[in-house]
């Protein structure tokens, strides 16, 4: 029982710090993207790119990949968008595996204390003699049987705290997806075709 109350406390250390983290990264991609879109328009790169290491979450960070490579060709701009993500998918599916490693053992470890009663009880009934009853051993069949119910429980509550997560984790990607294609898009098409090519204040100032 100590073993399995380790594991669930783990598990929902885990689940709220996930949580708490998903949740900061969560925000309005389209309206976030409609930003920075006015911003670059303005030929304000700085400033965009400044708001983009402000604002938490993965979305921010290919928004600013793909501003870095501004002037390059619409493949290198690609890649960069997809190395931005590969680098934040990782991140966004942190310690989901260790939730489903606990998910998995709880019940086996529950199991384990059941077989072990089961033998300490039988144990019990033997050093009793002829004085052991069918009360000693329902006794501690119900004691043994506890640690798996616990077992199960904990895997129950672990693997719904996974799918939430793996749910919050999808929708994270999806809006990196839409993100990335988004940003390409105004890049290489509506920028160029609006004739805006925007620069580092530093440069405009050395052109003045």
């Amino acid at each position: 029982m100590w073993v399995l109350l380790l594991m669930s406390l783990i598990s929902f250390i885990i689940f709220i710090e996930r949580v708490l983290f998903l949740h900061r990264g969560q925000i309005r991609s389209s309206e976030f993207v409609t930003g920075i879109k006015n911003i670059v328009r303005k030929q304000r790169l700085v400033e965009a790119l400044t708001l983009c290491e402000e604002t938490p979450g993965p979305v921010p960070s290919l928004v600013k990949a793909s501003l870095l490579h501004f002037g390059e060709k619409e493949e290198k701009i690609r890649y960069e968008i997809q190395e931005a993500a590969l680098v934040e998918i990782p991140v966004l599916e942190k310690r989901l595996g260790t939730l489903v490693a606990l998910a998995k053992s709880a019940p086996l470890v529950g199991l384990l204390g059941t077989v072990l009663g089961l033998a300490q009880t039988f144990y019990n009934m033997e050093q009793g003699g002829n004085y052991s009853d069918a009360t000693v051993l329902s006794n501690g069949m119900w004691q043994s049987l506890i640690t798996t119910a616990c077992g199960l429980a904990i895997a129950v509550l672990t693997y719904l705290g996974f799918h939430f997560l793996h749910g919050r984790v999808r929708a994270l990607v999806r809006d990196m997806e839409w993100t990335g294609n988004e940003l390409l898009k105004f890049i290489v098409s509506d920028l160029r075709d609006e004739g805006i090519t925007p620069v580092m204040e530093e440069e405009r100032s050395k052109d003045v």
